[in-house]
Protein backbone atom coordinates (compact mmCIF):
# COMPACT_ATOMS: atom_id res chain seq x y z
CA UNK A 1 0.00 0.00 0.00
CA UNK A 2 0.48 3.78 -0.28
CA UNK A 3 -0.21 6.26 1.94
CA UNK A 4 -1.47 9.53 1.38
CA UNK A 5 -1.37 12.01 4.13
CA UNK A 6 -3.27 15.20 3.00
CA UNK A 7 -5.39 17.84 4.58
CA UNK A 8 -8.88 18.14 3.12
CA UNK A 9 -11.63 20.37 3.94
CA UNK A 10 -15.40 18.84 4.99
CA UNK A 11 -17.07 19.30 1.40
CA UNK A 12 -14.00 17.77 -0.02
CA UNK A 13 -14.61 14.38 2.42
CA UNK A 14 -18.55 14.82 1.66
CA UNK A 15 -17.56 14.39 -1.81
CA UNK A 16 -15.49 11.31 -1.58
CA UNK A 17 -17.64 9.40 0.87
CA UNK A 18 -15.25 9.71 3.48
CA UNK A 19 -17.55 10.36 6.75
CA UNK A 20 -15.83 7.57 9.17
CA UNK A 21 -13.10 6.79 11.22
CA UNK A 22 -12.02 3.59 9.26
CA UNK A 23 -13.72 3.10 5.84
CA UNK A 24 -13.13 1.82 2.11
CA UNK A 25 -13.13 3.34 -0.90
CA UNK A 26 -13.52 2.54 -4.43
CA UNK A 27 -10.95 2.57 -7.00
CA UNK A 28 -12.55 5.42 -9.21
CA UNK A 29 -13.43 7.60 -6.39
CA UNK A 30 -9.42 7.11 -4.94
CA UNK A 31 -7.69 7.68 -8.24
CA UNK A 32 -10.25 10.71 -8.38
CA UNK A 33 -9.11 11.91 -5.37
CA UNK A 34 -5.44 11.88 -5.55
CA UNK A 35 -6.16 14.09 -8.51
CA UNK A 36 -8.17 16.72 -6.06
CA UNK A 37 -5.64 20.05 -5.53
CA UNK A 38 -5.18 19.37 -2.42
CA UNK A 39 -3.50 15.94 -3.13
CA UNK A 40 -1.55 16.44 -6.46
CA UNK A 41 -0.62 20.39 -5.38
CA UNK A 42 2.75 19.05 -3.46
CA UNK A 43 1.35 19.56 -0.17
CA UNK A 44 0.36 15.69 0.51
CA UNK A 45 2.61 13.08 1.25
CA UNK A 46 3.37 9.61 -0.19
CA UNK A 47 4.80 6.73 1.89
CA UNK A 48 4.90 2.79 1.54
CA UNK A 49 2.42 1.87 3.84
CA UNK A 50 0.62 -1.32 5.30
CA UNK A 51 1.39 -3.19 8.32
CA UNK A 52 3.97 -5.60 7.46
CA UNK A 53 5.30 -3.36 5.26
CA UNK A 54 6.43 -0.90 7.64
CA UNK A 55 7.51 -3.42 10.40
CA UNK A 56 10.04 -4.68 7.68
CA UNK A 57 11.27 -1.25 6.81
CA UNK A 58 12.04 -0.17 10.36
CA UNK A 59 13.01 -3.99 11.33
CA UNK A 60 15.64 -3.22 8.03
CA UNK A 61 16.92 0.37 9.06
CA UNK A 62 17.52 -0.77 12.85
CA UNK A 63 20.11 -3.61 10.99
CA UNK A 64 18.16 -6.53 10.69
CA UNK A 65 17.43 -8.64 7.45
CA UNK A 66 14.08 -8.12 6.57
CA UNK A 67 12.19 -9.07 3.37
CA UNK A 68 8.93 -8.23 2.02
CA UNK A 69 6.62 -9.81 -0.21
CA UNK A 70 3.30 -8.34 -1.64
CA UNK A 71 1.69 -7.20 -4.57
CA UNK A 72 1.43 -3.95 -6.47
CA UNK A 73 0.53 -2.32 -9.93
CA UNK A 74 2.89 -1.12 -12.83
CA UNK A 75 2.11 2.31 -11.68
CA UNK A 76 3.78 5.33 -10.07
CA UNK A 77 2.62 4.65 -6.96
CA UNK A 78 4.39 0.94 -7.13
CA UNK A 79 7.42 2.74 -7.88
CA UNK A 80 7.05 5.11 -4.81
CA UNK A 81 6.19 1.89 -2.74
CA UNK A 82 9.31 -0.24 -4.05
CA UNK A 83 11.91 2.83 -3.75
CA UNK A 84 11.14 3.80 -0.11
CA UNK A 85 11.37 0.09 1.35
CA UNK A 86 14.49 -0.65 -0.78
CA UNK A 87 16.26 2.10 0.35
CA UNK A 88 15.92 1.42 3.89
CA UNK A 89 17.96 -1.92 3.37
CA UNK A 90 14.55 -4.81 2.48
CA UNK A 91 14.66 -6.98 0.12
CA UNK A 92 11.29 -6.38 -1.87
CA UNK A 93 9.72 -9.47 -3.82
CA UNK A 94 7.02 -7.84 -5.47
CA UNK A 95 4.34 -9.65 -7.41
CA UNK A 96 3.31 -6.89 -10.38
CA UNK A 97 -0.59 -6.91 -11.09
CA UNK A 98 -2.64 -5.50 -13.72
CA UNK A 99 -4.94 -3.80 -10.84
CA UNK A 100 -3.67 -0.49 -9.56
CA UNK A 101 -1.29 -0.47 -6.35
CA UNK A 102 -3.00 0.23 -2.86
CA UNK A 103 -3.94 3.49 -1.42
CA UNK A 104 -4.34 4.38 1.99
CA UNK A 105 -5.60 7.96 2.23
CA UNK A 106 -4.73 9.54 5.89
CA UNK A 107 -7.15 13.06 5.83
CA UNK A 108 -6.85 15.75 8.64
CA UNK A 109 -10.39 16.87 8.35
CA UNK A 110 -10.73 19.72 10.23
CA UNK A 111 -8.49 17.86 13.36
CA UNK A 112 -10.03 15.23 13.10
CA UNK A 113 -8.16 11.74 11.04
CA UNK A 114 -10.12 9.69 8.91
CA UNK A 115 -8.78 6.56 7.08
CA UNK A 116 -9.90 5.56 3.44
CA UNK A 117 -8.35 2.63 2.00
CA UNK A 118 -8.46 1.16 -1.78
CA UNK A 119 -6.48 -2.10 -1.60
CA UNK A 120 -6.20 -2.67 -5.50
CA UNK A 121 -3.12 -5.02 -5.94
CA UNK A 122 -2.57 -5.90 -2.37
CA UNK A 123 -5.29 -8.20 -2.80
CA UNK A 124 -4.11 -10.47 -4.88
CA UNK A 125 -1.48 -11.90 -3.00
CA UNK A 126 -2.59 -15.52 -2.46
CA UNK A 127 -0.59 -19.02 -1.52
CA UNK A 128 1.47 -19.18 -4.74
CA UNK A 129 3.14 -16.11 -3.82
CA UNK A 130 4.28 -17.31 -0.44
CA UNK A 131 6.79 -20.50 -0.77
CA UNK A 132 8.43 -22.87 1.89
CA UNK A 133 11.62 -21.77 0.60
CA UNK A 134 10.52 -17.95 1.08
CA UNK A 135 9.05 -18.40 4.81
CA UNK A 136 12.21 -21.48 6.00
CA UNK A 137 14.75 -18.42 5.40
CA UNK A 138 12.62 -16.72 7.95
CA UNK A 139 13.37 -16.31 11.92
CA UNK A 140 10.07 -14.61 12.45
CA UNK A 141 7.07 -13.86 9.67
CA UNK A 142 5.06 -10.78 9.97
CA UNK A 143 1.05 -11.37 9.01
CA UNK A 144 -1.06 -8.46 8.52
CA UNK A 145 -3.86 -8.58 10.34
CA UNK A 146 -5.56 -6.73 7.77
CA UNK A 147 -5.65 -10.56 5.83
CA UNK A 148 -7.34 -12.28 8.46
CA UNK A 149 -10.43 -11.92 6.02
CA UNK A 150 -7.99 -14.31 3.80
CA UNK A 151 -8.74 -18.10 5.46
CA UNK A 152 -6.89 -20.16 3.13
CA UNK A 153 -3.92 -17.75 2.77
CA UNK A 154 -3.68 -17.04 6.40
CA UNK A 155 -3.35 -20.95 7.41
CA UNK A 156 -0.87 -21.36 4.93
CA UNK A 157 1.72 -18.56 5.89
CA UNK A 158 0.98 -20.30 9.63
CA UNK A 159 1.43 -23.96 8.70
CA UNK A 160 4.30 -23.44 6.28
CA UNK A 161 5.88 -21.50 9.58
CA UNK A 162 5.09 -23.94 12.16
CA UNK A 163 6.76 -26.92 10.19
CA UNK A 164 9.82 -24.99 10.36
CA UNK A 165 9.39 -24.06 13.99
CA UNK A 166 9.35 -20.35 12.95
CA UNK A 167 6.82 -17.82 15.06
CA UNK A 168 4.57 -15.87 13.08
CA UNK A 169 4.03 -12.67 14.39
CA UNK A 170 0.08 -10.61 13.93
CA UNK A 171 -1.04 -7.36 14.30
CA UNK A 172 -4.69 -7.61 15.06
CA UNK A 173 -5.11 -4.38 12.65
CA UNK A 174 -8.21 -2.75 13.79
CA UNK A 175 -10.97 -3.50 16.32
CA UNK A 176 -13.43 -4.31 13.78
CA UNK A 177 -11.22 -7.51 12.67
CA UNK A 178 -10.94 -8.35 15.75
CA UNK A 179 -14.79 -8.11 16.96
CA UNK A 180 -14.67 -10.50 14.03
CA UNK A 181 -11.94 -12.54 13.75
CA UNK A 182 -11.16 -13.01 18.18
CA UNK A 183 -12.33 -16.71 18.12
CA UNK A 184 -9.82 -17.34 14.89
CA UNK A 185 -7.08 -15.76 16.49
CA UNK A 186 -8.04 -17.62 19.50
CA UNK A 187 -7.68 -21.04 17.87
CA UNK A 188 -4.38 -19.94 15.70
CA UNK A 189 -2.76 -19.13 18.70
CA UNK A 190 -3.34 -22.30 20.32
CA UNK A 191 -2.15 -24.49 17.01
CA UNK A 192 0.75 -22.30 16.09
CA UNK A 193 3.52 -20.61 17.49
CA UNK A 194 2.30 -17.27 17.45
CA UNK A 195 3.20 -13.65 18.98
CA UNK A 196 -0.09 -11.71 19.10
CA UNK A 197 0.49 -7.43 19.27
CA UNK A 198 -2.65 -5.51 19.84
CA UNK A 199 -3.63 -2.39 20.96
CA UNK A 200 -5.54 -0.63 24.14
CA UNK A 201 -8.83 -0.55 22.15
CA UNK A 202 -7.96 -4.08 19.99
CA UNK A 203 -7.55 -5.92 23.33
CA UNK A 204 -10.65 -4.80 25.41
CA UNK A 205 -12.33 -6.04 21.83
CA UNK A 206 -10.79 -9.44 22.08
CA UNK A 207 -11.40 -9.75 25.83
CA UNK A 208 -15.30 -8.97 25.38
CA UNK A 209 -15.76 -10.89 22.36
CA UNK A 210 -14.11 -13.81 23.98
CA UNK A 211 -16.06 -13.55 27.00
CA UNK A 212 -18.99 -12.60 25.19
CA UNK A 213 -19.74 -9.74 27.13
CA UNK A 214 -22.59 -7.54 26.15
CA UNK A 215 -21.61 -4.11 27.98
CA UNK A 216 -18.33 -2.87 25.66
CA UNK A 217 -17.19 0.38 28.20
CA UNK A 218 -16.92 3.09 25.54
CA UNK A 219 -15.44 6.64 25.66
CA UNK A 220 -12.82 5.53 28.26
CA UNK A 221 -9.97 7.37 28.93
CA UNK A 222 -5.78 5.77 28.10
CA UNK A 223 -5.67 5.71 32.30
CA UNK A 224 -8.96 3.65 32.60
CA UNK A 225 -8.12 1.49 29.73
CA UNK A 226 -5.05 0.24 30.87
CA UNK A 227 -6.21 0.16 34.17
CA UNK A 228 -9.13 -1.93 33.02
CA UNK A 229 -6.53 -4.31 31.05
CA UNK A 230 -4.18 -4.72 34.12
CA UNK A 231 -7.38 -5.61 36.44
CA UNK A 232 -9.50 -7.48 34.04
CA UNK A 233 -7.96 -8.43 30.59
CA UNK A 234 -4.46 -9.53 32.10
CA UNK A 235 -5.84 -12.41 34.17
CA UNK A 236 -7.52 -14.22 30.91
CA UNK A 237 -4.35 -13.88 28.64
CA UNK A 238 -2.40 -15.16 31.71
CA UNK A 239 -4.60 -18.29 31.55
CA UNK A 240 -4.21 -18.36 27.34
CA UNK A 241 -0.15 -18.14 27.99
CA UNK A 242 -0.34 -20.07 31.06
CA UNK A 243 2.71 -22.90 31.15
CA UNK A 244 3.26 -22.39 27.11
CA UNK A 245 6.32 -20.54 25.31
CA UNK A 246 3.64 -19.71 22.83
CA UNK A 247 1.20 -17.27 22.47
CA UNK A 248 3.47 -14.16 23.67
CA UNK A 249 0.62 -11.29 23.63
CA UNK A 250 1.96 -7.45 23.42
CA UNK A 251 -0.57 -4.74 24.19
CA UNK A 252 0.27 -1.64 23.10
CA UNK A 253 -0.53 1.27 25.13
CA UNK A 254 0.58 4.15 23.31
CA UNK A 255 1.71 7.09 25.60
CA UNK A 256 1.21 4.81 28.67
CA UNK A 257 3.89 2.11 27.51
CA UNK A 258 3.31 -1.68 26.37
CA UNK A 259 2.19 -4.77 28.41
CA UNK A 260 3.50 -7.97 27.41
CA UNK A 261 1.78 -11.29 28.98
CA UNK A 262 3.47 -14.97 28.03
CA UNK A 263 4.46 -18.26 30.25
CA UNK A 264 1.20 -16.97 32.39
CA UNK A 265 3.76 -13.95 33.53
CA UNK A 266 2.79 -10.06 32.90
CA UNK A 267 5.50 -7.56 32.14
CA UNK A 268 5.03 -4.07 32.36
CA UNK A 269 6.99 -1.55 30.79
CA UNK A 270 6.30 2.13 30.85
CA UNK A 271 7.25 5.18 28.74
CA UNK A 272 6.69 9.01 28.69
CA UNK A 273 3.72 10.78 26.66
CA UNK A 274 4.65 13.20 23.81
CA UNK A 275 2.20 15.02 21.53
CA UNK A 276 2.40 13.28 18.20
CA UNK A 277 2.57 14.97 15.30
CA UNK A 278 1.08 11.78 13.74
CA UNK A 279 0.14 7.89 15.12
CA UNK A 280 -0.07 6.66 12.08
CA UNK A 281 2.89 3.93 11.99
CA UNK A 282 3.91 3.99 15.37
CA UNK A 283 2.51 0.69 16.22
CA UNK A 284 4.34 -1.14 13.48
CA UNK A 285 7.47 0.84 14.86
CA UNK A 286 6.90 -0.73 18.25
CA UNK A 287 6.20 -3.90 16.68
CA UNK A 288 9.78 -3.69 14.11
CA UNK A 289 11.45 -3.26 17.10
CA UNK A 290 10.16 -5.25 19.66
CA UNK A 291 10.90 -8.39 17.35
CA UNK A 292 14.22 -7.25 16.19
CA UNK A 293 15.36 -7.64 19.96
CA UNK A 294 13.20 -10.65 20.57
CA UNK A 295 15.18 -12.20 17.58
CA UNK A 296 18.31 -11.02 19.63
CA UNK A 297 17.80 -12.61 22.36
CA UNK A 298 16.77 -9.39 24.42
CA UNK A 299 14.14 -10.25 27.01
CA UNK A 300 11.05 -9.77 26.95
CA UNK A 301 11.32 -6.31 28.70
CA UNK A 302 13.60 -5.36 26.61
CA UNK A 303 11.96 -5.96 23.61
CA UNK A 304 9.04 -3.86 25.17
CA UNK A 305 11.11 -1.01 26.17
CA UNK A 306 13.13 -0.91 22.69
CA UNK A 307 9.63 -1.00 21.31
CA UNK A 308 8.43 2.09 23.30
CA UNK A 309 11.34 4.38 22.32
CA UNK A 310 11.63 3.51 18.48
CA UNK A 311 7.72 4.07 18.16
CA UNK A 312 8.30 7.28 19.74
CA UNK A 313 10.64 8.30 17.17
CA UNK A 314 7.62 7.37 14.64
CA UNK A 315 5.25 9.57 15.91
CA UNK A 316 7.30 12.62 14.87
CA UNK A 317 6.79 11.88 11.46
CA UNK A 318 4.63 10.99 8.50
CA UNK A 319 3.99 7.50 8.80
CA UNK A 320 7.65 5.40 8.79
CA UNK A 321 8.97 8.11 6.64
CA UNK A 322 11.78 8.51 9.51
CA UNK A 323 15.55 8.96 8.31
CA UNK A 324 17.98 5.63 8.45
CA UNK A 325 20.34 8.00 10.80
CA UNK A 326 17.41 8.23 13.69
CA UNK A 327 17.58 4.69 13.88
CA UNK A 328 21.44 3.91 14.14
CA UNK A 329 21.46 4.49 18.28
CA UNK A 330 18.98 1.60 18.52
CA UNK A 331 20.61 -0.77 15.93
CA UNK A 332 23.94 -0.52 18.14
CA UNK A 333 21.55 -1.08 20.99
CA UNK A 334 20.78 -4.19 19.26
CA UNK A 335 24.01 -5.18 18.44
CA UNK A 336 25.22 -5.04 21.94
Amino acid sequence: MVDVFVNIDYTTSVKYGILDTVQHIDREKAQSLLHEPSVCSGKAVKSSGGGAANVAKIAAMLGMKAVFTGCTGEDDLAGIFEKEITDAGVSAMLTKTNEKTGLCFVCNVSGETRFAASPGAALALDETNISEELIGSAEVVVVDGYILDRRPLVQHILRLASRRGIPAALDAASIFQVRGKAEEILTYSRNYPLIIFMNADETLAFYHTIRKSRNEETNLSEKDKEALILQDVCPMLKIITDGEIYPIIVVKLGGRGAVVVAGGNVYREETFTIIPRNTVGAGDAFCAAFLAAWVRGKSLSECAVLGNKVAREILEVPGTRIKSGKMKAFAKMLSK
